[in-house]
């Protein structure tokens, strides 16, 4: 898979951009407020850049794709079990509060 990754080089850019893109959001990105357009036209152009020198870093026949994809991974199984203890928690408490009137 490396070789293969390391021969075509738009394929592995655009991976790497995309692993970039989604961890900035996931995890450097302030959920309250955006940045003004001129900023994150000049975040996702610097993104773009550090992507490009990665892509160099895996062409040189480093996991840098690999990596990346297991970082998206871990991000993932951690949301998704967040998503689950939400999911349980407003399931416990409607069934506390439809005891706690099944008792009154």
């Amino acid at each position: 898979m490396q070789e293969w990754l390391s021969e075509h080089k738009l394929v592995s850019y655009l991976l790497i951009l995309a692993f970039t893109i989604y961890i900035f959001n996931a995890v450097f990105r302030p959920q309250a407020s955006r940045l003004p357009l001129l900023k994150e036209v000049l975040v996702y152009l610097v993104m773009a850049l550090g992507a490009f020198i990665l892509m160099i870093l895996q062409v040189d026949k480093l996991p840098i794709i690999q990596c990346m994809a297991i970082a998206v991974i871990m991000m993932l199984m951690l949301r998704g079990r967040q998503l689950y203890d939400k999911w349980k928690k407003g399931r416990t408490s409607g069934a506390e509060t439809r005891n706690a009137e099944n008792s009154q």
